[in-house]
């Protein structure tokens, strides 16, 4: 099973920006996709954005035009740019490998510990 290790969160003002990154034990370059999820204090874990081999993306709503994923083959890592961020952007973010179904992305691998974004003024 592949590990992937989360970092890049914190305390950032409302409009500012966070880059987090996804780091993968070994090569991603053999995932079908993969994706972040957010689970906010209280709230059930949701998917935030995918991307699949192809370099194609898919994003929830909430996020559309502010978040942009990105995976580098190279350096076997997966990034999440986050800009203007909002209070209701703050959760613990979490990375996945998975497959897209019809119903979109569904992670299929072990979860991390994730890393915490926390957009307060």
């Amino acid at each position: 099973q592949v590990q992937l290790v989360e970092s890049g969160g914190g305390l950032v003002q409302p409009g500012g920006s966070l880059r987090l990154s996804c780091a993968a034990s070994r090569s991603i370059f053999s995932f079908n996709a993969m994706g972040w999820y957010r689970q906010a204090p209280g709230k059930e874990r949701e998917l935030v954005a995918s991307i699949n081999r192809d370099g194609y993306t898919n994003y929830e709503d909430s996020v559309k035009g502010r978040f942009t994923i990105s995976r580098d083959n190279t350096e076997n890592t997966m990034y999440l740019q986050m800009n203007s961020l909002k209070p209701e952007d703050t959760g613990v973010y979490y990375c996945n490998t998975g497959a897209i179904f019809s119903t979109g992305f569904r992670a299929l691998g072990l979860w991390g510990q994730g890393t915490l974004v926390t957009v307060s003024s």
